[in-house]
């Protein structure tokens, strides 16, 4: 796997009653892991301590029409996976500080990274409902900044 530096961003619109009323963005830098075999492309980051986890690890895998994130907590068995396929659902448990909680996710587009591309950025637009507590709009974006390993040979 090579070196690459990694800008995610994950942007929550929350509804009620159909109005929006709120928008968070989160925003981070990090320092990750690709590898590319075929059509299929991994990506391999540490996420943010402040999730209220702890120290987590995220593995990423892109194909052509689906993405599957799974989030490690460090020093446990707790895992949260979801899985992006344009209009299917997919039902799971989401790891929180609080515990697991239900979740079901409709995924509404995935704009994959292409190689050739000079900008490399994923988008992943979903629905989200956790319990049937709350439901969001969601999207994330993982942008490959740089290949540090061509950047250390420059």
């Amino acid at each position: 796997m090579k070196d690459v530096m990694l800008k995610i961003t994950g942007k929550i619109v929350n509804y009620d009653k159909g109005r929006e009323i709120s928008e968070d963005v989160m925003e981070f830098i990090t320092e990750g892991k690709m590898q590319s075999r075929g059509r299929t492309t991994m990506l391999v980051y540490p996420e943010m301590e402040d999730t209220g986890l702890g120290e987590c690890t995220t593995y990423v895998t892109v194909s052509p029409n689906k993405v599957r994130i799974r989030r490690e907590a460090e020093g446990t068995d707790q895992q949260t996976v979801m899985e992006f396929e344009k209009g299917r659902r997919y039902n799971g448990y989401y790891i929180t500080p609080y515990g697991p909680m239900d979740m079901e996710m409709l995924t509404n587009s995935i704009v994959p990274f292409k190689s050739t591309d000079e900008k490399k950025t994923l988008s992943i637009d979903y629905s989200m409902s956790l319990k049937g507590l709350t439901e969001t709009r969601n999207r994330l974006d993982i942008e490959i900044l740089k290949d540090l390993e061509e950047t250390e040979h420059e």
